[in-house]
């Protein structure tokens, strides 16, 4: 990865709940700018933590970062707050999409460009999304509550782009969706990256789907990186592709009970 291109870089970090449930134990990565980087593995390995870090959305949990750095485009960002970090592009797409029920799919969407004031600019915004969503144009008068949860995902994601990110977090997108539409969801995100030079950072247990649609990966156990790599490189490991693509027999087991596996412990860097 061309560090010159970096434009989100995590070094390091430790996260702790109420004081004393060590979650993140020392993860570092690194965001190229107009990449699409998938942060992969179980549920309760870190990877919904690792996003709240970098959006400073763990308070409202009783979190905080307590060692390492956050550093976009070369600033801290630690300590900036939620708003603070979308005014400055940065915008979380949250597990289970949070839609507000009784809005429309319009008003919706139109939360997310509260930190706009060019009118102009909102409607511009708005028509992009439903270029990209069509469906959520033909369903713009509906309540989110009565819609699918296919379509609000793309709401979501939508809600987000209002915001004119430049950085889009965007956490577990394909849960509890029908495989065609989690395809049709991931097709958006790659062109939205492609033309509209998004980057996007997704956390996601569909290790298959991630990879097909990212640059590069990092997968997580335990609150640890235990492996990084180009996607290809990745979805063609023979231990990724055992214990994450389901390819291979036998129990499935950790990576930490294979003794055979050859991991950089980048922990102990």
């Amino acid at each position: 990865m061309d560090s010159k291109n970096i434009v989100l870089n995590v070094n390091g970090i430790e996260v702790i709940y109420n004081h004393v449930i060590l979650v993140l134990k020392g993860v570092s990565l690194q965001v190229p700018e107009g990449g699409i980087v998938a942060i992969l593995g179980g549920n309760g390995a870190g990877k919904t933590t690792t996003l709240r870090a970098i959006s400073n959305l763990l308070k409202g949990e009783r979190g905080e970062v307590t060692k390492g750095t956050i550093e976009l485009r070369g600033e801290r960002i630690e300590n900036l707050s939620p708003a603070d970090l979308v005014k400055r592009g940065v915008v979380q797409v949250m597990e289970g999409r949070h839609c507000f029920a009784h809005l429309t799919i319009e008003e919706n969407l139109l939360t997310g460009s509260y930190t706009r004031t060019s009118k102009g600019e909102i409607a511009a915004n708005l028509e992009k999304v439903y270029n990209y969503f069509p469906r959520l144009k033909t369903r713009r008068t509906s309540q989110a509550a009565y819609t699918s949860g296919g379509e609000q995902q793309m709401c979501a994601i939508g809600r987000a782009i209002m915001a004119n990110p430049s950085i889009v977090l965007l956490d577990e997108p394909s849960m509890g969706l029908a495989p065609q539409i989690v395809e049709e969801v991931f097709n958006i995100v790659q062109d939205l990256n492609k033309k509209e030079k998004v980057t996007f950072v997704l956390a996601e247990q569909n290790t298959n789907m991630a990879l097909k649609y990212s640059d590069y990966g990092y997968i997580m156990e335990s609150g640890r990186i235990v492996m990084d790599g180009a996607a290809d490189y990745l979805a063609s490991n023979e231990d990724v592709k055992e214990f994450y693509l389901g390819v291979g027999g036998g129990e499935r087991k950790s990576f930490k009970d294979v003794k055979s596996y050859k991991r950089r412990k980048r922990w102990l860097a």
